[in-house]
């Protein structure tokens, strides 16, 4: 098999890679091939952040966007032309520790230890990022970034003392600038018959025309399951994620198009900045590792019935284009699924641009996620609700939903009733009622069928009720909320 070299920036020197399978991991590339032990493997699906390294990648700007993310479910040939980090790579043997480790140390952040080497990089990643930066790392931030990580014996305590201790440990400074200049001296590899990462539109279509039986892959945090959990095997990768145009987010008159391998928690921040009340919601999707990896192009086409974006990109009504060297098209959101995991996409096509409007007056909106753990876990439950308000009366109505079909629905009948009568109790009681009869969910680990129909009903009762005054304002109060205390 025809494969290219990865090459890579790790400890101030180009590392070079040749022979690397296309659906090898990176996880498996640093223990098996290179000897960094130090990198865990916990759970292989990006759920334990046991495995979490930091990649560097060079901006526009000449600086260094610095992402922590799961080795486990990367695939190996992502990293090249990015700089890496492992938990061996920030204190030299015999020299002081990084504040990321001496916090760890002083604060008693580590019992087993099996965890630790990936508390310490996401430290890292939460130190170039705020810390190197001036910013201070707050214990609600802390809390935030290291969602994607799990403690089974230390507890988390001290872990956050240690996440805002770093700041008053001696300095350690990374050379963005000259680490800049040797990433841009490292030209992307040439595609190959196994992996090719394309970096513009129109050699993604070209590629895309010429191998359609290859798989397609951005973040790679659900194909990534694919190959540790299925062990499904694939002899040619095309990767989206380094194509120029579709990792812009621009700004028109009435809606913002995010493209689709901007990462997700790019994504969601300019959500968030477009709708504040977003926040809570976004900090729930997945942990920082997995949203760093993952796009939101990747869990839109994923078509995943559970997968948080849809049923809050149905309720804003977005729009997708997807391209092809035949020409674009766009549609709803809504209209691009048919099954289980099945959608509209063509074998010579490709998501480009998901076009989301931008907030009307009199919008009154909420998204909910009811999970077993509040952080870091799946939906049995997203319900995303947009009303339209003018004198009383609703205007318009969108809701969208998930884990209660085959596919990301939009609750069409609960927005004809809804539609054009008051907002009043009785209206959202009958639409609770809609909501209860318009799906058929099924009954699985996460939930029942009869709990998944009553949540669908009460979740509109609360929707009520905050569109009252009544209920959570900011994070903490959504978070006492939403985790049944």
């Amino acid at each position: 098999m025809e494969t290219r070299t990865i090459r890579f920036v790790r400890g101030g020197k180009t590392v070079a890679l040749d022979n690397v399978p296309p659906d090898r991991t990176l996880l498996e590339v640093l223990r098996e091939d290179l000897g960094c032990t130090g990198t865990k493997e916990g759970c292989g699906e990006g759920d334990c952040g046991a495995c979490t390294v930091v990649l560097g990648e060079r901006t526009d700007a000449g600086g260094i966007a610095w992402r922590a993310v799961n080795s486990c479910i990367r695939l190996a040939h992502s990293v090249d032309g990015l700089a890496l980090w492992t938990v061996e790579d920030l204190a030299a043997e015999g020299a002081p520790l990084h504040p990321a480790q001496e916090a760890m140390v002083r604060c008693h952040g580590s019992q087993c230890g099996f965890c630790t080497p990936g508390f310490v990089m996401s430290l890292f990643g939460m130190y170039q990022n705020h810390v190197a930066r001036g910013d201070t790392v707050t214990r609600a931030l802390a809390q935030r970034e290291l969602s994607g990580n799990l403690c089974r014996c230390t507890g988390y305590r001290p872990i956050l003392d240690a996440a805002c201790a770093m700041a008053d440990l001696p300095a350690v400074a990374v050379d963005e600038q000259a680490l800049a200049r040797q990433l841009a001296d490292l030209a992307p590899a040439p595609a190959s018959e196994a992996y090719a990462a394309p970096t513009t539109l129109a050699q993604l279509l070209r590629l895309r025309r010429e191998r359609p039986q290859a798989q397609l892959v951005a973040g790679c945090t659900d194909v990534g399951l694919w190959v540790t959990k299925m062990h499904m095997r694939f002899t040619s990768v095309l990767d989206v994620s380094r194509v120029a145009e579709l990792r812009r987010i621009e700004t028109y008159p009435h809606h913002i198009a995010i493209g689709a391998a901007v990462p997700l928690e790019d994504a969601y921040r300019a959500l968030c900045e477009e709708r504040p009340q977003l926040a809570p919601f976004a900090s729930r999707f997945a942990g920082l590792p997995v949203r760093n990896s993952g796009t939101l192009g990747g869990n839109v086409a994923n078509g995943s019935p559970i997968g948080d974006s849809m049923p809050l990109l149905i309720a804003l009504g977005a729009h997708i284009v997807l391209h092809s060297e035949r020409g674009h098209r766009e549609l709803p959101l809504e209209d691009f699924y048919t099954g289980y995991r099945k959608t509209l996409l063509a074998p010579d096509e490709v998501l480009a641009w998901i076009k989301v409007p931008r907030p009307q007056p009199g919008e009154f909106l909420r998204v909910y996620k009811v999970s077993k753990r509040y952080d870091d876990d799946i939906s049995a439950v997203c319900l995303a609700i947009r009303l339209v308000l003018e004198d009383g009366r609703v205007l318009h109505a969108s809701l969208g939903a998930g884990g209660v079909a085959a596919t990301p629905a939009r609750a069409r009948q609960a927005e004809a009733l809804l539609k054009g009568r008051p907002w009043d109790e009785a209206a959202a009681q009958a639409a609770g009622e809609a909501l209860r009869a318009e799906f058929q969910p099924i009954s699985d680990m996460r939930a029942s069928a009869a709990y998944r129909r009553e949540l669908l009903g009460n979740l509109m009762r609360r929707f009520w009720l905050e569109s009252q005054g009544v209920g959570p304002l900011n994070l903490e109060s959504f978070t006492l909320a939403e985790d049944g205390r």
